[in-house]
């Protein structure tokens, strides 16, 4: 009798399980460009402001154009995802197509983004919460360092955990920002008066002043790539999930970046001191009710959670840079819940070091922000665009030019965001960068000598034992060097103890040589005299002695049970062990003994 056994419903594999979805990845890698709507818009009427009315009727013009290298930065990204499903983002297209020091200049302004991106996130939203409680001011460093502490935790629970945290925050802020714009188009007056403020340096509405402000505007901007660079995040198929979180980040974005601009030049916003660009619309649209604090409050939220991008890419990107050999091997490990903690450690120290510098002040941090993501945006652009040129499939000319076209746009916003913003600070990511790619040119080159010592990417020669000696450190008879002795006779041909003497301690040594003597477990006793106490030194010039066999030394030490008690032990074994591997060939065992 034939039985049909009915299929069991599929779930997702543990390791798949802490990883994201579309809604997940919005949530876990786009809070850096959704909370950059609070500061963008800001960044553009600031400049503009310069020209007085002329100058803010500009904002929408700026706000489209920048909207327009948006959608060029979304379709180009979207294209990267497919290209590379690895991730990396820039630094994949720049390794692929532009060479390997480009690759690494691409790396080296992802890596400063992200740590910028956290301490501008983190300063920005406890800047607005100290704004509402200025109780809280003296305290602005240790609410910094407490605010990342709690993402850092989040995040070292797995990605898919701190996207499922930060599903709700995202939504509301999102959902507020979509109210303030319809009830701002809707309304034919603002709810309650907006304070202006008199400009007092008029200046005539030119291109540099155009340029300047596109580029502070640009700002809104960070945070677009972070989705192409952890593509490894993404649930399978990651590839397609990845592109739609892609596009549907970038609609949001440019609907609120828009909607933002034409209620600026509807309710005619200016700069005010104390009060925010998106404090001033939400007052004009929705009044000063529980809407404009529920609009306030989300936004202090997500500023504050904004950081978890960075947290998202930069391990991705850290664990691609280890496989090439760029960063130091570690940063390819994974904990247990599928995380590169040491990605996310190495993010939250210097982050941490970064806002106790800045006295956690958001304005000495946001000069630097912009300068390396537009860099790394350029040569993604550039990177897409040989790809095109070489691989010519269907519709390759008009994505050519597209990716063209944004290469310019990033290239210019990146040379007009360097210039203008290198007194206030610029000239530290100017000077970072290239030691960030020197130093990945030294990991580089030592792990290529590394490689090439043990002949990698050869087939080596069938192995041949060696004749081999086991030496035996001792200095008492016990159980300890018993089971010492018994390992060494496991491991080797020929096995000898060996004992340092010293001429002050003649008793001691007389008593040892009375114990092994009466012991006497057959393998040679070899003495070593030292008249200057040493204890790493003698044995070295006894090894060094011994030619033509294969030496290894086993080190016996006692590991107490409580952590506690290992302040106790002497560290003979480990002043011992750095001796022998620093200033010798010989293979270093040590044998734990637990009590």
């Amino acid at each position: 009798m034939l039985t049909t056994v009915p299929t069991p419903k599929t779930h997702p594999e543990p390791a798949e399980r802490h990883q994201l979805t579309v809604v997940g990845g919005l949530a876990a890698l786009s809070l850096d460009a959704m909370a950059s709507v609070a500061y963008g818009p800001e960044a553009i009427v600031l400049v503009l402001a310069l020209a007085g009315g002329a100058g803010l009727g500009f904002t929408l013009p700026v706000t489209i154009a920048i909207a327009l290298l948006l959608a060029v930065l979304t379709l180009s990204y979207r294209q990267v995802i497919a290209v590379f499903p690895e991730g990396g983002g820039a630094y994949g297209v720049s390794r692929a197509y532009l060479g390997r020091r480009a690759s690494l200049v691409a790396a080296a302004s992802l890596i400063v983004d992200y740590v910028l991106n956290v301490a501008v996130s983190v300063a920005a939203g406890v800047a607005a919460l100290t704004s509402a409680f200025p109780a809280l001011l003296p305290h602005t460093v240790w609410l910094c360092l407490g605010v990342l502490a709690i993402v850092t935790a989040v995040n070292l629970r797995g990605i898919a955990n701190s996207a499922r945290a930060f599903i709700v925050p995202t939504a509301v802020y999102v959902g507020s920002i979509v109210v303030v714009i319809l009830f701002g188009l809707f309304r034919s007056e603002p709810a309650a008066a907006v304070p202006t403020a008199q400009v007092e340096t008029l200046q005539t509405v030119g291109v540099l002043l155009l340029l300047k402000a596109f580029a502070n505007g640009c700002a809104a901007l960070t945070g677009v790539e972070a989705i192409a660079n952890a593509v490894p995040s993404f649930r399978k198929p990651g590839v397609r999930r990845a592109q739609r979180a892609e596009v549907v980040l970038g609609v949001l974005l440019a609907v609120m970046l828009i909607g933002i601009a034409v209620l600026i030049e509807k309710f005619e916003i200016h700069p005010v001191a104390g009060v925010t660009v998106l404090s001033q619309v939400t007052t004009a649209s929705l009044g000063g009710g529980f809407g404009y604090y529920l609009v306030q409050f989300a936004t202090v939220v997500l500023l504050a959670l904004a950081a978890n991008t960075s947290f998202g890419g930069l391990p991705v990107l850290a664990q691609l840079l280890a496989q090439h050999n760029n960063l130091p091997h570690v940063f390819a490990l994974r904990a247990e819940r599928q995380v590169h903690h040491y990605g996310i450690w190495f993010l939250t120290i210097t982050s941490a070091l970064l806002l106790v510098v800045a006295g956690g002040q958001m304005n000495l941090l946001v000069p630097l922000f912009a300068i390396g993501v537009f860099v790394g945006f350029t040569l993604s652009q550039i990177g897409m665009v040989r790809h095109w040129l070489l691989r010519r499939s269907d519709g390759w000319r008009w994505r050519a030019a597209l990716n063209g076209f944004g290469a310019l746009l990033t290239g210019v916003a990146a040379i007009v965001v360097t210039a203008t913003k290198f007194t206030e600070g610029g000239w530290l990511i100017v000077l970072a960068l290239p030691l960030l790619v020197w130093a990945m040119q030294r990991v580089h080159r030592a792990y290529r000598h590394i490689g090439s010592q043990l002949e990698l990417g050869r087939t080596p020669p069938a192995p041949r034992p060696h004749r081999s000696l086991v030496v035996v450190p001792v200095g008492t008879v016990s159980r300890l060097t018993r089971d010492a002795i018994a390992a060494a006779l496991s491991l080797g041909d020929h096995v000898e103890a060996v004992h340092v003497t010293h001429p002050d301690d003649e008793a001691a040594t007389k008593k040892f040589l009375e114990a092994w003597e009466k012991w006497d477990p057959g393998v040679p006793l070899v003495q070593l005299p030292d008249s200057r106490r040493r204890l790493g030194e003698p044995l070295v010039e006894h090894l060094r002695e011994v030619k033509g066999l294969r030496v290894f030394v086993l080190i016996a030490e006692v590991e107490p049970e409580h952590i506690w008690q290992r302040l106790l032990q002497n560290q003979r074994g480990a002043v011992l062990a750095s001796a022998l591997r620093r200033r010798t060939d010989a293979v270093v065992c040590r044998l734990r003994f637990r009590t």
